[in-house]
């Protein structure tokens, strides 16, 4: 997948599996990305997979709790337990 279908994946993972609001796990994506934690993946593509994006999106939903912050407001749509990654 391209670069930016990860930042995607990762912004949708977060948002499904975490109950984050929409707008508040792409803010975490952007804030992540800005501190160079995809520069990674932008160089690699093999870092670019599902499997790949189901860890970034909890490291970055643990790293936002470990700086005491509470959960986003859950944001309606979202699935009320997370959800474990799907075989492809």
């Amino acid at each position: 997948m391209t670069y930016e279908e990860y930042l995607d994946e990762v912004t949708t993972l977060i948002f499904e599996k975490y109950n984050v609001a929409e707008k508040d796990a792409v803010k975490m994506v952007v804030v992540a990305q800005d501190h160079e934690f995809f520069v990674a993946h932008d160089e690699d593509e093999s870092l670019r997979t599902v499997e790949q994006a189901h860890k970034d999106a909890k490291a970055l939903f643990e790293r936002r709790a470990a700086k005491g912050r509470p959960p986003a407001k859950v944001d309606a749509r979202a699935p009320k337990t997370p959800k474990e990654p799907e075989d492809e």
